[in-house]
């Protein structure tokens, strides 16, 4: 039976089914395709990357024609989609299209020393006290009143502490609680949004992205970048490393909870994790081993022990730690590789983990078709052997590309690709 003659069920079904193969290292009929496709939908659309963020309803009508055009296996929009609660609450850890940055400059993450270098001590003996009194107001404009609340540990009085309450709607602080419930029913429309997007799509024979589920992170990055920054994190590997660790510990075990409980509440046993500095670039093998590695490797073993797939972006280039990432359970993990020699990777990754990448973001955008047709026969011949490998781009975002580029790259992806 021809693709064409195919019900969109019968399509979503052989899609995920292939997908599924592949993530658990076994060959598929064929090599699956995924785009991240992004902010490339503006370009399509022709309209600035600030109105397809705020206009949600263009952003999935674009992403619906981009889906039955390319007919890839997987599919997503930008990432993050929603500015609307970040906008609100005076987010200074991110800049918006048309908000800080012109309409037509993707979404950029902004990074601050929100915690500093002596805080450590208030961080560890109450985290919670600590993210609300001091940490949401220096990254959120809208709650910086929240560093005027007694600390929180008083509420163990009880009833007697009750008399305070009526401080939490008045004033200051009353906006800003008033804001911060008005944000949080903006995420709970924006969930709800999206699962419609999602069922529209499941009609359309393209099931759930790959990269949806919990989204964490290595404890390192998440101290890095939302609370320590890049010069602070430096200082603390070489001044406070006892501290930094004992952080990293109880941030771990945060991230876990949250994951593991969403996981749960969303039916979807995957979790997505973006890395950001334990690449070859940023830290030496024995920082590694000792600030990240550790940390990393037991996140993703207790992940995979509760049931949940991780998909983990590791960002730059990771050859120096390939061998390490040898070391996850086989056939659990799922690994995005952007700058690592995606060839090297398959030679010793390819019994681990189902492998993600493979084609440049610079040949999509420049071509010449003959370059893309040949690439992509190359890394499905080599890293799609015996199955195991999702096709998709370097990037997790196909921003600039060139929708005829893109339509040989899936049409080669098809053709060579097949087992």
């Amino acid at each position: 039976m021809s693709e064409e003659s195919k019900t969109p069920e019968v399509l979503g079904a052989e899609r995920t089914r292939r997908l599924q193969d592949a993530m658990q290292l076994k060959q598929p009929d064929r090599v699956p395709l995924m785009m991240s496709i992004g902010y490339m939908l503006a370009d399509m659309g022709g309209i600035s990357k600030q109105e397809l963020l705020e206009n949600p309803d263009k952003c999935q009508e674009l992403l619906e024609k981009a889906a039955l055009e390319f007919q890839p296996d997987a599919i997503g929009g930008p990432m993050p989609a929603d500015p609307i609660p970040y906008l609100m609450l005076g987010d200074r850890m991110t800049t918006w299209p048309g908000h800080g940055v012109s309409p037509d400059t993707q979404y950029q993450f902004v990074e601050n020393e929100f915690m500093k270098e002596d805080e450590y001590d208030a961080f560890l003996d109450d985290p919670t006290d600590w993210v609300i009194r001091t940490y949401l107001p220096r990254a959120f404009k809208a709650l910086e009143p929240f560093k005027t609340m007694p600390p929180l540990n008083q509420f163990i009085s009880g009833s007697y502490f009750l008399g305070w309450l009526g401080g939490c709607v008045t004033g200051e602080l009353g906006d800003a609680f008033r804001t911060f419930a008005k944000a949080l029913q903006a995420v709970v429309d924006g969930n709800e949004r999206a699962m419609k997007n999602m069922q529209r799509m499941i009609a359309l024979g393209f099931g759930e992205s790959i990269l949806t589920g919990a989204v964490l992170t290595a404890p390192f990055d998440m101290m890095s970048d939302a609370l320590r920054g890049m010069r602070g994190i430096l200082l603390d590997i070489l001044r406070q490393p006892e501290k930094l660790l004992a952080a990293q510990e109880k941030i771990a075990r945060y991230e876990l909870e949250f994951a593991i409980n969403a996981s749960k509440a969303m039916g979807v046993p995957k979790a997505f994790l973006p890395l950001h500095r334990g690449s070859d670039g940023f830290m030496s093998i024995e920082q590694f081993e000792v600030f990240y590695w550790p940390q990393l490797k037991s996140m993703l073993e207790t992940l995979v022990d509760n049931g949940i797939t991780p998909v983990v972006f590791y960002e730059g280039c990771w050859d120096k730690r390939l061998g390490h990432l040898a070391q996850l359970p086989k056939g659990k993990t799922v690994g995005y590789f952007q700058s690592s020699d995606i060839f090297k990777v398959k030679e010793v990754l390819g019994d681990t983990m189902c492998i993600i990448g493979g084609m440049p973001n610079s040949l999509l955008a420049a071509g010449p078709a003959e370059a893309v047709r040949a690439r992509t026969k190359e890394v499905c011949e080599r890293v799609g052997k015996n199955g195991g490998f999702i096709m998709s781009t370097a990037v997790g975002e196909m921003v600039g590309s060139d929708p005829e580029m893109v339509r040989v790259w899936a049409e080669a992806t098809r053709e060579f690709g097949t087992y």
